[in-house]
Protein backbone atom coordinates (compact mmCIF):
# COMPACT_ATOMS: atom_id res chain seq x y z
CA UNK A 1 0.00 0.00 0.00
CA UNK A 2 1.30 3.38 -0.99
CA UNK A 3 2.62 5.67 1.89
CA UNK A 4 2.28 9.20 1.15
CA UNK A 5 4.22 10.63 4.11
CA UNK A 6 6.45 8.37 4.18
CA UNK A 7 7.52 8.90 0.09
CA UNK A 8 7.49 12.50 1.26
CA UNK A 9 9.80 11.93 3.68
CA UNK A 10 12.59 10.05 1.23
CA UNK A 11 11.54 12.83 -1.18
CA UNK A 12 12.79 15.69 0.94
CA UNK A 13 15.94 13.42 1.56
CA UNK A 14 16.57 12.74 -2.06
CA UNK A 15 16.41 16.47 -2.37
CA UNK A 16 18.78 17.68 0.38
CA UNK A 17 21.41 15.46 -0.86
CA UNK A 18 21.38 16.40 -4.04
CA UNK A 19 21.83 20.31 -2.60
CA UNK A 20 24.54 19.25 -0.78
CA UNK A 21 26.70 17.39 -3.22
CA UNK A 22 25.92 20.67 -5.56
CA UNK A 23 26.98 22.56 -2.94
CA UNK A 24 29.57 20.54 -2.43
CA UNK A 25 30.56 20.64 -6.41
CA UNK A 26 30.51 24.54 -6.34
CA UNK A 27 32.54 25.16 -3.56
CA UNK A 28 35.25 22.68 -4.63
CA UNK A 29 34.90 24.35 -7.97
CA UNK A 30 35.77 28.14 -6.30
CA UNK A 31 33.35 31.03 -6.62
CA UNK A 32 35.56 33.60 -7.50
CA UNK A 33 37.56 32.35 -10.76
CA UNK A 34 35.38 35.08 -12.64
CA UNK A 35 36.46 35.44 -16.64
CA UNK A 36 34.86 39.17 -17.39
CA UNK A 37 32.83 40.31 -14.78
CA UNK A 38 33.15 43.82 -15.43
CA UNK A 39 32.96 43.60 -19.52
CA UNK A 40 36.71 45.68 -19.65
CA UNK A 41 38.08 42.84 -21.80
CA UNK A 42 35.45 41.99 -23.84
CA UNK A 43 35.22 45.36 -25.03
CA UNK A 44 39.13 45.67 -25.59
CA UNK A 45 39.02 43.16 -27.50
CA UNK A 46 35.59 44.00 -29.67
CA UNK A 47 34.83 47.71 -29.71
CA UNK A 48 31.97 47.20 -31.72
CA UNK A 49 30.89 44.55 -28.48
CA UNK A 50 28.22 47.06 -27.15
CA UNK A 51 26.09 47.48 -30.55
CA UNK A 52 25.71 43.52 -30.07
CA UNK A 53 25.15 43.89 -26.61
CA UNK A 54 21.98 46.14 -26.97
CA UNK A 55 20.75 44.38 -29.44
CA UNK A 56 20.61 41.07 -27.17
CA UNK A 57 19.49 42.52 -24.01
CA UNK A 58 16.32 44.21 -26.07
CA UNK A 59 15.41 40.91 -28.06
CA UNK A 60 15.19 39.32 -24.29
CA UNK A 61 12.95 42.26 -23.16
CA UNK A 62 10.55 41.74 -26.09
CA UNK A 63 10.90 37.81 -25.48
CA UNK A 64 9.28 38.87 -21.86
CA UNK A 65 6.32 40.73 -23.47
CA UNK A 66 5.79 36.99 -24.66
CA UNK A 67 4.97 36.43 -21.23
CA UNK A 68 2.37 38.70 -20.66
CA UNK A 69 0.66 37.62 -24.14
CA UNK A 70 0.64 33.82 -22.82
CA UNK A 71 -1.74 35.15 -19.86
CA UNK A 72 -4.13 37.19 -22.06
CA UNK A 73 -4.66 34.40 -24.23
CA UNK A 74 -4.71 31.80 -21.98
CA UNK A 75 -6.59 34.19 -19.62
CA UNK A 76 -8.97 34.83 -22.40
CA UNK A 77 -9.90 31.66 -23.53
CA UNK A 78 -11.01 30.24 -20.15
CA UNK A 79 -13.54 31.22 -18.07
CA UNK A 80 -13.65 34.03 -15.93
CA UNK A 81 -13.77 32.20 -12.60
CA UNK A 82 -10.08 31.01 -13.63
CA UNK A 83 -8.72 33.99 -14.05
CA UNK A 84 -6.75 34.82 -11.57
CA UNK A 85 -5.24 31.37 -11.34
CA UNK A 86 -3.93 31.84 -14.89
CA UNK A 87 -2.23 35.07 -14.19
CA UNK A 88 -0.78 33.97 -11.29
CA UNK A 89 0.99 30.56 -13.30
CA UNK A 90 1.95 32.87 -16.02
CA UNK A 91 3.37 35.03 -13.13
CA UNK A 92 5.09 31.94 -10.93
CA UNK A 93 6.18 29.61 -13.95
CA UNK A 94 8.70 32.23 -15.40
CA UNK A 95 9.74 32.79 -12.04
CA UNK A 96 10.15 29.44 -10.40
CA UNK A 97 11.78 28.37 -13.90
CA UNK A 98 13.90 31.45 -14.01
CA UNK A 99 15.25 29.88 -10.58
CA UNK A 100 15.82 26.14 -12.01
CA UNK A 101 17.44 27.22 -15.14
CA UNK A 102 20.11 29.88 -13.03
CA UNK A 103 20.69 26.79 -10.44
CA UNK A 104 20.83 24.10 -12.64
CA UNK A 105 19.26 24.46 -15.96
CA UNK A 106 21.96 26.78 -18.09
CA UNK A 107 24.38 24.30 -16.81
CA UNK A 108 22.90 21.40 -18.25
CA UNK A 109 22.35 23.42 -21.37
CA UNK A 110 25.25 25.53 -21.85
CA UNK A 111 28.09 23.69 -19.90
CA UNK A 112 30.75 21.90 -20.97
CA UNK A 113 29.00 18.47 -22.72
CA UNK A 114 29.85 15.26 -21.41
CA UNK A 115 29.43 12.87 -24.60
CA UNK A 116 27.22 15.30 -26.15
CA UNK A 117 24.59 14.31 -23.70
CA UNK A 118 24.70 16.91 -21.08
CA UNK A 119 26.40 20.39 -19.91
CA UNK A 120 28.35 20.02 -16.65
CA UNK A 121 29.93 23.25 -15.69
CA UNK A 122 28.11 26.75 -14.66
CA UNK A 123 26.25 25.94 -11.75
CA UNK A 124 24.09 28.87 -10.58
CA UNK A 125 26.10 31.12 -12.62
CA UNK A 126 29.75 31.37 -10.71
CA UNK A 127 32.92 30.19 -11.74
CA UNK A 128 34.17 31.11 -15.01
CA UNK A 129 31.01 31.04 -15.89
CA UNK A 130 30.79 35.09 -13.66
CA UNK A 131 31.22 36.93 -16.96
CA UNK A 132 29.45 39.44 -19.12
CA UNK A 133 29.11 37.27 -22.52
CA UNK A 134 27.32 34.61 -20.11
CA UNK A 135 25.56 36.62 -18.85
CA UNK A 136 24.19 37.90 -21.94
CA UNK A 137 23.45 34.61 -23.05
CA UNK A 138 21.67 33.38 -19.68
CA UNK A 139 19.66 36.73 -19.95
CA UNK A 140 18.26 36.06 -23.59
CA UNK A 141 17.44 31.81 -23.18
CA UNK A 142 16.39 32.28 -19.66
CA UNK A 143 13.44 33.66 -21.21
CA UNK A 144 13.27 31.03 -23.73
CA UNK A 145 13.31 28.13 -20.67
CA UNK A 146 10.19 30.33 -19.05
CA UNK A 147 8.22 30.18 -22.72
CA UNK A 148 8.54 26.68 -22.59
CA UNK A 149 7.30 26.33 -19.19
CA UNK A 150 4.47 28.47 -19.50
CA UNK A 151 2.87 26.56 -22.82
CA UNK A 152 1.37 23.90 -21.15
CA UNK A 153 -0.67 26.45 -18.63
CA UNK A 154 -3.13 26.52 -20.92
CA UNK A 155 -3.09 22.85 -21.97
CA UNK A 156 -3.59 21.84 -18.07
CA UNK A 157 -5.87 25.28 -17.52
CA UNK A 158 -9.05 25.03 -14.90
CA UNK A 159 -8.40 21.74 -13.32
CA UNK A 160 -4.50 21.72 -11.70
CA UNK A 161 -3.45 22.06 -8.34
CA UNK A 162 -1.48 24.97 -7.57
CA UNK A 163 1.20 23.43 -5.57
CA UNK A 164 1.74 20.41 -8.82
CA UNK A 165 2.06 23.57 -11.44
CA UNK A 166 4.56 24.80 -8.94
CA UNK A 167 7.07 22.29 -8.86
CA UNK A 168 5.90 21.44 -12.94
CA UNK A 169 7.48 24.95 -13.27
CA UNK A 170 10.63 24.15 -11.79
CA UNK A 171 11.48 20.45 -13.60
CA UNK A 172 10.44 22.11 -16.54
CA UNK A 173 13.08 24.84 -16.22
CA UNK A 174 16.14 22.48 -14.52
CA UNK A 175 15.67 19.39 -16.29
CA UNK A 176 13.29 18.95 -19.64
CA UNK A 177 13.66 21.74 -21.55
CA UNK A 178 17.95 22.68 -21.22
CA UNK A 179 18.49 19.09 -21.61
CA UNK A 180 17.34 19.03 -24.73
CA UNK A 181 18.54 22.42 -25.38
CA UNK A 182 22.00 21.20 -25.11
CA UNK A 183 21.63 18.28 -27.89
CA UNK A 184 20.42 21.05 -30.42
CA UNK A 185 21.92 24.09 -29.10
CA UNK A 186 24.57 23.28 -26.49
CA UNK A 187 26.43 21.41 -28.77
CA UNK A 188 25.10 18.00 -28.24
CA UNK A 189 24.49 14.90 -30.19
CA UNK A 190 21.32 15.84 -32.68
CA UNK A 191 23.53 19.20 -33.96
CA UNK A 192 26.39 16.73 -35.12
CA UNK A 193 24.16 14.56 -36.78
CA UNK A 194 26.01 13.09 -39.91
CA UNK A 195 22.91 14.32 -42.27
CA UNK A 196 22.99 17.66 -43.57
CA UNK A 197 24.55 19.60 -41.64
CA UNK A 198 22.84 18.16 -38.35
CA UNK A 199 19.82 18.58 -36.76
CA UNK A 200 19.06 22.30 -36.69
CA UNK A 201 16.40 24.79 -35.12
CA UNK A 202 16.68 28.37 -35.43
CA UNK A 203 15.08 29.98 -32.66
CA UNK A 204 12.97 27.28 -31.40
CA UNK A 205 9.77 25.68 -32.75
CA UNK A 206 11.16 21.79 -31.18
CA UNK A 207 13.60 23.35 -28.45
CA UNK A 208 11.28 25.29 -26.93
CA UNK A 209 7.47 24.93 -28.63
CA UNK A 210 7.57 21.18 -29.32
CA UNK A 211 8.91 20.54 -26.00
CA UNK A 212 6.25 22.95 -24.29
CA UNK A 213 3.04 21.27 -25.77
CA UNK A 214 4.18 17.98 -25.50
CA UNK A 215 4.54 18.34 -22.14
CA UNK A 216 1.64 20.11 -22.17
CA UNK A 217 -0.50 16.94 -23.63
CA UNK A 218 0.75 14.37 -21.32
CA UNK A 219 -0.72 17.17 -18.38
CA UNK A 220 -3.80 16.97 -19.85
CA UNK A 221 -3.63 13.35 -20.35
CA UNK A 222 -2.96 13.11 -16.28
CA UNK A 223 -5.20 15.36 -15.37
CA UNK A 224 -8.47 14.07 -17.69
CA UNK A 225 -10.67 16.84 -19.10
CA UNK A 226 -12.74 19.49 -17.74
CA UNK A 227 -16.27 18.61 -15.94
CA UNK A 228 -18.53 18.86 -18.87
CA UNK A 229 -16.61 19.35 -21.31
CA UNK A 230 -18.17 15.75 -22.84
CA UNK A 231 -21.53 15.10 -22.31
CA UNK A 232 -22.59 11.24 -23.51
CA UNK A 233 -19.07 11.65 -24.76
CA UNK A 234 -18.72 14.38 -27.64
CA UNK A 235 -16.82 16.92 -27.02
CA UNK A 236 -18.38 20.55 -26.32
CA UNK A 237 -17.09 24.15 -26.73
CA UNK A 238 -16.76 25.67 -23.20
CA UNK A 239 -16.33 29.47 -24.69
CA UNK A 240 -13.26 31.29 -23.22
CA UNK A 241 -15.02 34.63 -21.48
CA UNK A 242 -13.10 37.66 -23.32
CA UNK A 243 -12.06 37.83 -27.37
CA UNK A 244 -10.83 41.24 -26.28
CA UNK A 245 -8.30 39.55 -23.63
CA UNK A 246 -7.40 36.57 -26.24
CA UNK A 247 -6.87 39.22 -28.98
CA UNK A 248 -4.63 41.24 -27.22
CA UNK A 249 -2.07 38.19 -26.25
CA UNK A 250 -1.86 37.60 -29.50
CA UNK A 251 -0.79 41.14 -30.48
CA UNK A 252 1.86 40.94 -27.59
CA UNK A 253 2.51 37.80 -28.75
CA UNK A 254 3.27 38.69 -32.19
CA UNK A 255 4.96 41.71 -31.42
CA UNK A 256 7.28 39.75 -28.63
CA UNK A 257 8.54 37.19 -31.39
CA UNK A 258 10.11 39.72 -33.42
CA UNK A 259 12.53 39.41 -30.07
CA UNK A 260 12.23 35.66 -30.25
CA UNK A 261 13.03 34.97 -33.42
CA UNK A 262 15.46 37.73 -34.70
CA UNK A 263 16.98 38.15 -31.83
CA UNK A 264 18.45 34.70 -31.98
CA UNK A 265 20.77 35.88 -34.68
CA UNK A 266 22.83 37.02 -30.99
CA UNK A 267 24.22 40.03 -33.04
CA UNK A 268 23.40 42.81 -34.53
CA UNK A 269 25.62 42.60 -37.34
CA UNK A 270 23.95 39.79 -38.52
CA UNK A 271 21.67 41.72 -40.93
CA UNK A 272 19.85 38.84 -41.92
CA UNK A 273 17.50 40.05 -39.19
CA UNK A 274 15.70 42.21 -42.05
CA UNK A 275 15.34 38.72 -43.74
CA UNK A 276 14.09 37.06 -40.17
CA UNK A 277 11.85 39.86 -39.02
CA UNK A 278 10.07 39.44 -42.59
CA UNK A 279 9.45 35.81 -42.36
CA UNK A 280 8.47 36.02 -38.78
CA UNK A 281 5.14 38.35 -39.82
CA UNK A 282 4.32 37.17 -42.57
CA UNK A 283 3.69 33.51 -41.24
CA UNK A 284 1.75 34.94 -38.40
CA UNK A 285 -0.25 36.68 -41.49
CA UNK A 286 -0.47 33.54 -43.39
CA UNK A 287 -1.46 31.44 -40.43
CA UNK A 288 -4.55 33.85 -39.40
CA UNK A 289 -5.71 34.01 -43.20
CA UNK A 290 -5.60 30.48 -43.15
CA UNK A 291 -7.42 29.36 -39.98
CA UNK A 292 -10.11 32.44 -40.78
CA UNK A 293 -10.73 31.24 -44.11
CA UNK A 294 -10.62 27.57 -42.97
CA UNK A 295 -13.15 28.24 -40.08
CA UNK A 296 -15.84 30.39 -42.10
CA UNK A 297 -15.64 27.46 -44.94
CA UNK A 298 -16.52 24.68 -42.56
CA UNK A 299 -18.48 26.69 -40.12
CA UNK A 300 -20.21 29.61 -42.19
CA UNK A 301 -18.39 32.10 -40.16
CA UNK A 302 -15.15 33.21 -39.49
CA UNK A 303 -14.14 32.06 -36.17
CA UNK A 304 -12.19 34.68 -34.37
CA UNK A 305 -10.26 32.06 -31.38
CA UNK A 306 -9.51 30.03 -34.10
CA UNK A 307 -7.75 32.95 -36.20
CA UNK A 308 -5.56 33.62 -33.16
CA UNK A 309 -4.54 30.40 -32.68
CA UNK A 310 -3.88 30.46 -36.60
CA UNK A 311 -1.47 33.33 -36.08
CA UNK A 312 -0.07 31.98 -33.35
CA UNK A 313 0.41 28.28 -35.29
CA UNK A 314 2.39 30.39 -37.90
CA UNK A 315 4.67 31.92 -35.63
CA UNK A 316 5.05 28.74 -33.93
CA UNK A 317 6.14 27.40 -37.36
CA UNK A 318 8.12 30.09 -38.57
CA UNK A 319 10.71 29.56 -35.63
CA UNK A 320 12.71 26.74 -36.74
CA UNK A 321 13.23 28.08 -40.22
CA UNK A 322 13.13 32.14 -40.44
CA UNK A 323 16.80 32.97 -41.13
CA UNK A 324 17.54 30.07 -43.75
CA UNK A 325 14.38 30.57 -46.20
CA UNK A 326 12.67 33.20 -48.83
CA UNK A 327 9.61 35.28 -47.89
CA UNK A 328 7.82 33.14 -50.39
CA UNK A 329 8.36 29.45 -48.19
CA UNK A 330 7.29 31.91 -44.31
CA UNK A 331 3.65 32.36 -46.44
CA UNK A 332 3.69 28.70 -47.37
CA UNK A 333 4.81 27.37 -44.08
CA UNK A 334 2.18 29.82 -42.18
CA UNK A 335 -0.69 28.93 -44.84
CA UNK A 336 0.18 25.31 -43.67
CA UNK A 337 0.76 26.04 -39.81
CA UNK A 338 -3.23 28.13 -40.06
CA UNK A 339 -4.52 25.10 -41.82
CA UNK A 340 -3.17 22.39 -39.58
CA UNK A 341 -4.23 24.23 -36.36
CA UNK A 342 -8.04 23.69 -36.71
CA UNK A 343 -8.54 19.63 -37.82
CA UNK A 344 -5.82 19.33 -34.63
CA UNK A 345 -7.70 21.20 -32.19
CA UNK A 346 -10.99 19.03 -33.49
CA UNK A 347 -9.39 15.56 -33.92
CA UNK A 348 -7.68 16.46 -29.38
CA UNK A 349 -11.07 17.16 -28.67
CA UNK A 350 -12.49 13.75 -30.47
CA UNK A 351 -10.25 11.90 -28.52
CA UNK A 352 -10.63 12.71 -25.33
CA UNK A 353 -7.45 15.27 -25.01
CA UNK A 354 -9.48 18.46 -23.07
CA UNK A 355 -7.07 21.37 -24.07
CA UNK A 356 -8.65 24.82 -23.16
CA UNK A 357 -6.70 27.48 -25.49
CA UNK A 358 -5.42 24.60 -28.29
CA UNK A 359 -2.11 24.72 -27.25
CA UNK A 360 -0.96 21.50 -28.01
CA UNK A 361 -1.99 21.89 -31.37
CA UNK A 362 -0.82 25.65 -32.04
CA UNK A 363 2.77 24.60 -30.29
CA UNK A 364 3.61 20.85 -30.36
CA UNK A 365 1.53 19.82 -33.77
CA UNK A 366 3.09 23.43 -35.40
CA UNK A 367 6.53 22.76 -33.76
CA UNK A 368 6.85 19.57 -35.27
CA UNK A 369 5.86 20.86 -39.25
CA UNK A 370 8.25 24.15 -38.31
CA UNK A 371 10.90 21.64 -37.84
CA UNK A 372 10.13 19.83 -40.95
CA UNK A 373 9.97 22.91 -43.05
CA UNK A 374 13.40 23.78 -42.71
CA UNK A 375 13.96 20.22 -44.69
CA UNK A 376 12.22 21.57 -47.18
CA UNK A 377 12.49 25.35 -48.27
CA UNK A 378 16.42 26.33 -46.69
CA UNK A 379 17.58 28.11 -49.47
CA UNK A 380 21.22 27.50 -48.89
CA UNK A 381 21.67 31.56 -48.40
CA UNK A 382 22.75 31.43 -44.42
CA UNK A 383 24.58 29.52 -42.70
CA UNK A 384 24.75 27.62 -39.06
CA UNK A 385 23.32 30.75 -36.98
CA UNK A 386 25.73 32.63 -38.75
CA UNK A 387 26.92 33.63 -42.09
CA UNK A 388 29.59 31.03 -41.85
CA UNK A 389 29.71 27.72 -43.44
CA UNK A 390 28.36 25.32 -44.09
CA UNK A 391 25.04 26.42 -45.14
CA UNK A 392 21.80 25.18 -44.80
CA UNK A 393 19.81 23.57 -48.01
CA UNK A 394 16.94 22.02 -48.27
CA UNK A 395 14.97 19.34 -50.66
CA UNK A 396 13.74 21.96 -52.73
CA UNK A 397 16.53 24.15 -53.15
CA UNK A 398 19.30 20.43 -54.34
CA UNK A 399 19.88 19.63 -50.57
CA UNK A 400 18.52 16.12 -51.07
CA UNK A 401 16.87 14.26 -48.08
CA UNK A 402 19.98 14.88 -45.46
CA UNK A 403 18.58 17.67 -43.89
CA UNK A 404 15.14 16.89 -44.14
CA UNK A 405 15.65 13.33 -42.58
CA UNK A 406 18.22 15.50 -39.89
CA UNK A 407 15.01 17.52 -38.70
CA UNK A 408 12.80 14.66 -38.69
CA UNK A 409 14.99 12.43 -36.60
CA UNK A 410 15.30 15.74 -33.88
CA UNK A 411 11.29 15.92 -34.26
CA UNK A 412 10.60 12.44 -33.36
CA UNK A 413 13.45 12.90 -30.31
CA UNK A 414 11.60 15.88 -28.82
CA UNK A 415 8.38 14.36 -28.90
CA UNK A 416 9.85 11.30 -27.05
CA UNK A 417 12.09 13.25 -25.20
CA UNK A 418 8.99 15.60 -24.01
CA UNK A 419 6.22 12.79 -23.54
CA UNK A 420 8.25 10.19 -21.46
CA UNK A 421 9.61 12.82 -18.89
CA UNK A 422 6.46 14.52 -19.20
CA UNK A 423 4.51 11.86 -18.12
CA UNK A 424 6.72 10.56 -16.13
CA UNK A 425 6.46 14.14 -13.82
CA UNK A 426 2.70 14.58 -14.41
CA UNK A 427 2.21 10.97 -12.85
CA UNK A 428 4.93 11.09 -10.03
CA UNK A 429 3.33 14.78 -8.88
CA UNK A 430 -0.05 13.11 -8.89
CA UNK A 431 0.72 10.35 -7.08
CA UNK A 432 2.92 12.45 -4.31
CA UNK A 433 0.62 15.64 -3.56
CA UNK A 434 -1.83 15.13 -6.07
CA UNK A 435 -2.80 16.67 -9.59
CA UNK A 436 -6.26 17.53 -9.65
CA UNK A 437 -8.86 20.16 -7.68
CA UNK A 438 -11.79 18.27 -6.14
CA UNK A 439 -14.74 18.37 -8.17
CA UNK A 440 -16.57 20.88 -6.21
CA UNK A 441 -13.35 22.85 -6.35
CA UNK A 442 -13.55 23.16 -10.06
CA UNK A 443 -17.28 23.50 -10.10
CA UNK A 444 -16.33 26.94 -7.83
CA UNK A 445 -13.23 27.98 -9.84
CA UNK A 446 -10.16 27.53 -8.80
CA UNK A 447 -9.91 31.66 -8.18
CA UNK A 448 -11.47 30.95 -4.89
CA UNK A 449 -10.75 27.50 -4.16
CA UNK A 450 -6.90 27.95 -4.81
CA UNK A 451 -6.51 31.47 -3.67
CA UNK A 452 -9.67 33.65 -1.82
CA UNK A 453 -9.37 35.97 -4.92
CA UNK A 454 -11.73 36.56 -7.60
CA UNK A 455 -10.42 38.27 -10.60
CA UNK A 456 -13.67 40.21 -11.53
CA UNK A 457 -15.30 40.58 -7.44
CA UNK A 458 -17.81 43.49 -9.05
CA UNK A 459 -19.20 41.22 -11.93
CA UNK A 460 -20.65 37.96 -10.44
CA UNK A 461 -22.17 36.79 -13.52
CA UNK A 462 -19.17 36.62 -15.23
CA UNK A 463 -18.20 33.89 -12.30
CA UNK A 464 -20.14 30.89 -13.91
Amino acid sequence: MFDRNRALKWLRKGVLLFGSTLLFHLLASGIAQAADPTGIDTLLGDPGAPVDYIWVAMSAFLVFIMQAGFAMLEGGLTRAKNTTNLMLKNIMDFSMCSLAYMAIGFAFMFGASKAGLIGSTGWFLLGDTYDVGTYLLFLFQVMFAGTAATIASGAVAERMRWRAYFVYSIVVGAVIYPIFGHWVWGGGWLSTLPLGVGHVDFAGSGVVHTIGGIVGLTGTMVLGPRFGKYINGKPRAIPGHSISMAALGCFLLWFGWFGFNAGSTLSAHELRIAVVSVNTSMAAAAGAFAAMLFTWIKTKKPDASMTINGAIAGLVAITASCAWIEGWAAVIIGLVAGILVVPSVYFFDRIGIDDPVGAISVHAVNGVWGLLSVGLFADGTYGLYTTAAPHVVGLFYGGGFGQLAAQAVGAVVCIVWAFVLGYILFKSIDKFIGMRVSPQEELEGLDLSEHGTRAYPNFPYLEG
